[in-house]
């Protein structure tokens, strides 16, 4: 089985190919505070893949270039976007092809057809911004939990097939240094929508649509599925030193997965699920209680106010949330109008929520609006949000 012990360093070259836009980021700041940080998340203009990037020291979206391996005319759905020291991995997910609907007119009305679930692993090293392809998954996955531990990468749960609705248990873990990935114990759950989180030492896997597995004690070795508020509302934590995984009921305490959960500073942080990536507030978790409460002075009915320059009829497209220091960024996407009637567009606003702010000393939220690529100052209203974001922070 795998082990989350060691250390990693960077994982070998097995293919490449050049990143479009700006290319690298050796010049583009470094050292601590928001200069050297950059935040990567994927999007999709219609029928085309976007990996972009936000800088929060320059304030600036920037597009990469397309992922590599997926076609034109396809989209790629479920997949991981995760950080491991100046590398960017994007792992797995659900291949698509999509086709134009509409009017032919850009109006943005797309049908999506499954054609396969994806092992691909794909490593963008920031520095030099060039892809690297990694060994592939033991299993493909789509819809799973999966985050940084101890320097590798733990997955877990996911559908495993474009046919039926049933999570796996099967977890495993990438070495970089080994360029390697290597099984772990299975969870006693069968997860899939769920979400990665590395807390306390331990990988947890929270929440998602989930089953779990007994013996029927009349029926020798054959399985019985159980699936209640009980399996969905819970987390499995992966123990690092002992090698298993534990359980812990009622994590979650809501029968909907959660969209994203992030640690800072010691704590864990969530401000939606996956109907509703913002709820009204950010949430702040307790491990002694085993509860979630809200954080003071965040609640919000709605992000959008935070920006005057926004009309009353915004309407929010997407939502991705990103650790940077002890601050909670959150990129968000509005919908508004165009210049006639029969277009819209997508506005870009990043809003932040600083987690150690003093309550009437300094503010806990900020809003702005960020610079984009020349070519992307208007973004039409086809642009979606396809992965959760990580954060990089270059070394100087």
């Amino acid at each position: 089985m795998g082990s989350l012990q060691g250390d990693v360093a960077t994982s070998p070259s097995l293919s490449s190919t050049g990143s479009s836009g700006s290319g690298n980021d050796n010049n583009a700041g470094g050292g601590g505070g928001t200069g050297g940080v950059r935040i990567y998340a994927c999007f999709a203009y219609g029928g085309t893949n976007s990996f972009e990037c936000y800088e929060p020291g320059a304030n600036r979206w920037r597009r990469v270039g397309g992922i590599p391996g997926v076609p034109d005319g396809h989209v790629l759905k479920g997949f991981a976007v995760v950080a491991v020291g100046e590398s960017v991995f994007v792992i797995g997910g659900r291949l698509c092809r999509r086709d134009d609907v509409g009017d032919g007119g850009g109006g943005g009305e797309y049908h999506d057809t499954d054609v396969g679930v994806r092992a691909d692993v794909l490593r963008y090293d920031v520095r030099r911004g060039e892809w690297l392809a990694c060994a592939p998954l033991l299993l493909p996955r789509f819809d799973f939990a999966c985050a940084p531990c101890r320097g590798r990468i733990c997955v877990a749960g996911g559908l495993c097939s474009l046919s039926g609705a049933r999570g796996t248990a099967a977890a495993e873990v990438y070495d970089a240094e080994e360029n390697r990935w290597s099984p772990l114990p299975d969870m006693s759950t069968m997860r899939y929508k769920c979400v990665g989180v590395t807390w306390q030492g331990g990988f947890h896997v929270v929440g998602g649509f989930a089953e779990s597995t007994c013996t029927a004690a009349d029926a020798g070795t054959s399985m019985v599925l159980q699936s209640s508020a009980l399996e969905r509302s819970s987390a499995e934590v992966f123990n690092c030193h002992r090698g298993v995984w534990e359980i812990i009921p009622g994590m979650w305490q809501l029968d909907v997965p959660p969209n994203q959960i992030v640690a800072v500073a010691g704590r864990l942080f969530s401000s939606g699920d996956c109907l509703n990536s913002w709820k009204g507030h950010v949430e702040v978790y307790d491990g002694e209680l085993n509860i979630w409460s809200v954080m003071d002075h965040s609640a919000l009915p709605d992000l959008s106010l935070l920006a005057s320059s926004l009309p009353p009829s915004a309407q929010q497209l997407y939502l991705t949330m990103a650790v940077v220091d002890r601050q909670l960024y959150f990129l968000a996407g509005y919908e508004v109008a165009g210049d006639d009637d029969d277009t819209y567009r997508t506005v870009s606003l990043v809003h932040s929520f600083d987690t150690s702010a003093m309550p009437g000393i300094v503010p806990a939220w900020n809003s702005f609006q960020p610079k984009m690529d020349h070519e992307h100052n208007v973004e039409d209203g086809s642009k979606e949000l396809f992965s959760q974001c990580c954060s990089v922070q270059l070394s100087s």
